[in-house]
């Protein structure tokens, strides 16, 4: 009975120690998640490749034959527009509120044809747009999003180096950026 008790004892005072070690950690690793991260290199708007190089230390899921840019958005700002041209042998796209939750994700078999082009918006400004289509936004594919802020990740399958040149035109061609309602309808 009294190993039990012991036994007992000791694993109270482990979960304490390693939930102390929890709690003292927390700040850490809550100013390192990817929109801190990616608000130091970038500005909203902008696209990074999601490397060692952009970000200082290497994504926790980086995977060798996907390449990954992301961009930051709000759409106070107005809706988000991410487009790119060119054929690459698979992309996907995923919107991440700003705590990190996916709340989107779609890829080039569910889109239209092997163009990237997502527009991002919140219900408001659906109903804005559906009473006329900016021009510029005429094959656009519109996704409604209850994130107000967050972040737009686009990977690329990259088979082996010989696709390198198409991956990287391709992400240099993706431009992630606010469209103006008011000026545009």
């Amino acid at each position: 009975m009294l190993k039990l008790v012991y036994a007992v004892l000791l694993g109270l005072v482990g979960a304490a120690i390693v939930h102390l070690v929890v709690l003292f950690m927390l700040p850490a690793y809550s100013e390192r998640d990817i929109w801190s991260r990616l608000s130091a290199v970038a500005a909203p708007y902008a696209v990074v490749q999601l490397d060692s190089d952009a970000l200082g230390e290497p994504a926790a899921t980086q995977n060798p034959f996907l390449v990954a840019t992301a961009c930051r958005f709000d759409l106070g700002d107005g809706p988000v527009h991410v487009r790119s041209s060119g054929a690459v042998p698979f992309w996907s796209l995923s919107i991440y509120d700003d705590n990190g939750l996916n709340v989107f994700s779609v890829s080039d078999r569910a889109g239209s044809g092997s163009a990237l082009d997502f527009v991002a918006l919140n219900s408001a400004q659906m109903q804005q747009v559906r009473s006329g289509v900016p021009d510029e936004l005429g094959r656009s594919v519109f996704v409604e999003t209850s994130a107000e802020k967050g972040i737009v990740l686009v990977r690329v399958f990259l088979p082996d180096d010989t696709w390198r040149g198409v991956v990287d035109a391709f992400l240099g061609d993706l431009s992630c950026r606010p469209v103006a309602l008011d000026e545009s309808l």
